[in-house]
């Protein structure tokens, strides 16, 4: 039966959920959040500036509030409206199994941390339960493709991701082995067992040689500048993996709006199927 109600929670949550590209007020709200996502970073940065957070913190504190207001309704608005799928049609166990999916756990991080200091005295830690406000990044994955698509090369290409993973992990355990061996006799602090030396195994074979841990012996030197050079190629791998599967995921998604383009012939005016 479509009831005013259900026609309100249909709406609702093509609005928030299903907005077709037509749709101007969906897409507006969608940039609106967008943009109180990226202040609310902004936010957060600037609150640890003690000068600014001290002179402005009333500021800060009444935009905190309305942030929160809007991510509430928001999430409110979607547990509510979640019926309208199939796979959440039950209204309770539907809307729990709702609360506990990713993106709706996601929007939950993004005011829970406003909602604890009021539940008990015991959960005011001060800045570091404020910081914790910078979950709210993960709710662009739901208004942007790109973490989307960062989402869908990860999963493509996690064999191999895992796969080099697997090579540098052996990689440092064989060169934090060699080079306590080589450097623990010179350098018993630095170097005083295998899994402390792993610290200057992962910067060396990252490039990256803070210069607090280095090798004094003439073995070590040569097995750090070895490993140094051997890092540069083994630490591209993933880099390479990640660049090669960004191009098919583009390729692909060119491919498919081209075949998703609707054609209209120039002449009687008739959309052209493709296929």
């Amino acid at each position: 039966m479509n009831t005013p109600r259900a026609s309100l929670k249909h709406k609702v949550y093509r609005f928030l959920d299903l907005a077709e590209p037509y749709d101007l007020a969906s897409k507006c709200f969608d940039f609106f959040l967008l943009g109180l996502i990226f202040l609310n970073l902004i936010a957060v940065a600037l609150e640890t500036v003690d000068s600014l957070f001290e002179q402005y913190w009333i500021w800060f504190r009444g935009f905190e509030i309305f942030s929160v207001v809007v991510f509430t309704i928001e999430y409110l608005l979607r547990v509510w409206s979640c019926t309208i799928k199939q796979a959440y049609r039950h209204p309770f166990w539907g809307r729990l199994r709702f609360i506990f999916t990713p993106l709706a756990l996601i929007d939950l991080l993004a005011i829970l941390p406003f909602y604890l200091p009021l539940l008990s005295p015991q959960f005011r830690v001060g800045r570091a339960l404020r910081l914790l406000r910078l979950f709210r990044v993960l709710k662009l994955n739901r208004y942007t493709d790109s973490l989307k698509i960062l989402g869908r090369v990860l999963r493509l290409k996690r064999e191999e991701l895992i796969l080099s993973l697997f090579v540098l992990s052996i990689l440092l355990a064989i060169a934090s082995s060699l080079i306590y061996f080589a450097e623990h006799q010179a350098q018993p602090e630095a170097f005083s067992s295998i899994p402390e030396a792993m610290w200057w195994g992962t910067i060396t074979l990252t490039t990256v040689g803070y210069g607090d841990v280095y090798p004094v012996t003439l073995l070590g030197r040569i097995l750090g500048g070895s490993l140094a050079i051997l890092g540069i190629g083994l630490f591209a791998l993933p880099a390479g993996i990640l660049a090669s599967g960004f191009s098919e995921e583009l390729q692909a998604r060119k491919a498919k709006k081209r075949r998703n383009q609707t054609q209209v012939c120039p002449y009687c005016g008739k959309v052209i199927n493709n296929d």
